[in-house]
């Protein structure tokens, strides 16, 4: 079966892990990352303008999800998790993009080996 996450939708809670959360940036993305106290695990994917037009900001949140929905076994349990593309996000090959993604987890501490 497939673990799910539960999407974050509202202004507040993206700006608290703005505030609060732990933040990693590498090339292809940035982290933003706090516990969460009974929500299970929480996402949140932005991708601003800079990314460019509306297909790229979509393509560049699928590819955000699929690196997510890849590693969610291995991510802690009740975390709140944003986040945002860069303009590489699009570009980048996948296998870059994923070690961005595991360097990003492993600096906030998400990721359980």
């Amino acid at each position: 079966m497939m673990e799910k996450f539960v999407s974050l939708n509202q202004n507040s809670q993206f700006r608290r892990l703005y505030r609060r959360g732990k933040n990693a940036v590498r090339p292809g993305l940035v982290f933003y990352a706090a516990p969460n106290r009974k929500f299970g695990f929480r996402l949140g994917i932005t991708a601003g303008k800079k990314v460019g037009g509306a297909v790229q900001r979509n393509r560049a949140k699928r590819r955000l999800r699929a690196l997510v929905r890849t590693y969610l076994p291995k991510l802690k349990p009740n975390t709140d998790l944003v986040i945002v593309a860069r303009t590489r996000t699009v570009t980048v090959s996948f296998e870059k993009l994923e070690q961005d993604f595991v360097a990003a987890c492993k600096m906030v501490g998400i990721l359980d080996d």
